[in-house]
């Protein structure tokens, strides 16, 4: 029997203001990269709802579903834009 799925969530942090419009070209490539994951994920059913958020901070906000932390973390920590140290 397996665990049920459980939604979790995690909150990407800018480096600065503005962020979105101000991206280094090494962080636009780390960003389409970013994105190419969370394609994956909702292909595979695992991604809920991914965006940013309005205004000048540009927080982004993940949420999935992962039957356990140890899951939704590697999940996480998997991004490239947590993983290459973007955000």
């Amino acid at each position: 029997m397996t665990a049920p799925e459980t939604s979790w969530i995690y909150f990407l942090h800018p480096p600065r203001p503005d962020f979105a419009a101000t991206m280094t070209e090494e962080e636009a490539a780390v960003f389409s990269e970013h994105f190419t994951h969370l394609e994956r994920l909702l292909a595979e059913g695992v991604l809920v709802l991914a965006g940013p958020t309005l205004g000048e901070t540009n927080t982004g906000i993940t949420v999935f579903e992962a039957p356990d932390e140890a899951t939704a973390r590697a999940v996480m920590e998997s991004d490239p834009a947590i993983a290459k140290g973007v955000v």
